[in-house]
């Protein structure tokens, strides 16, 4: 049940920040620059893919995004692309490492007697860090874009990131309720996990306009919850428009989002007491 997860989490709050923050440091111990390396390596990746799609193929330069109006109206696609990409790198590194989070951290459960629960939280909490830095710069350069074409810097609509940035972290640290228990005892699924990575990102409307596909290949790019966390940062900043105007999408993403926190719950606690002797 969920109350055994808030009851390990009770009287650890302080212990959780500031494991999320020495978490943050560990990762990147021994770096000059240090946990700013977390930030390089999205940076490289956004000017790549600036140079290939923006410099590189001018045929892709622009988007048309469809509102269900009469006509599109065209995005530049950097813009485009950097908006969606930004709640990528939370979500990569929140499947991949999250998966990770009970056997790097196996010390907490083997050695100290510590909510295993609170280790997915912390470890969660770190990468959200990065993300909120990411997001400040995304917002910067959104403002400075809308000034640049004309449009009020600030919108009403860019309150939703309230709501669609921890809703992301929720999210994934459920899932994590899951796959960090099951990676513990298999080696073989983290690997498994690690190689579609890469697939999914391209499965995923990172890099193209979900929302332009038709019938029932609409209906599966929807079924993708990734989809829904990128074009609800588009929503934000680039398509004003409030989460719950495109309902079948907010449906299936909350179907998805209980389904996900039922089975995150039912794992955790049917593999949680066999941790220390796998570990």
């Amino acid at each position: 049940m969920i109350t055994s997860i808030l009851k390990e989490h009770k009287g650890f709050g302080r212990q959780i920040l500031l494991l999320s923050r020495d978490e943050l440091i560990k990762t990147y111990k021994g770096a000059v620059i240090g946990p700013f390396w977390a930030v390089v390596k999205p940076a490289f990746t956004v000017f790549v893919y600036w140079f290939a799609f923006s410099a590189g193929i001018k045929t892709l330069k622009n988007v048309g995004v469809h509102l269900g109006g009469p006509e599109p109206f065209s995005i530049d696609f950097f813009t485009f692309m950097f908006v969606g990409i930004i709640p990528w790198f939370f979500i990569q590194e929140s499947i991949i490492q999250g998966s990770k989070a009970l056997r790097t951290n196996r010390q907490f459960i083997t050695k100290v007697k510590f909510p295993v629960s609170t280790i997915l939280t912390y470890t969660g909490l770190s990468r959200l860090y990065v993300h909120l830095f990411l997001l400040i710069i995304l917002y910067g350069y959104v403002i400075y874009h809308r000034v640049l074409t004309g449009l009020p810097p600030f919108s009403v609509y860019d309150v939703q990131i309230l709501f669609y940035c921890p809703l992301m972290f929720m999210f994934f640290l459920a899932l994590s309720w899951s796959t960090a228990p099951m990676a513990a005892f298999s080696k073989d699924f983290e690997s498994l996990i690690v190689s579609v990575m890469s697939g999914i990102f391209w499965l995923s409307g990172i890099m193209y306009d979900s929302y332009n596909f038709k019938g029932v290949l609409k209906y599966a790019m929807l079924a993708n919850p990734i989809n829904f966390f990128a074009n609800g940062y588009r929503n934000c900043f680039l398509y004003n428009r409030w989460f719950f105007e495109y309902k079948t999408e907010l449906v299936i993403f909350l179907v998805e989002f209980v389904a996900v926190f039922a089975l995150g719950i039912f794992n955790y606690n049917r593999l949680r007491k066999r941790l220390p002797d796998v570990l």
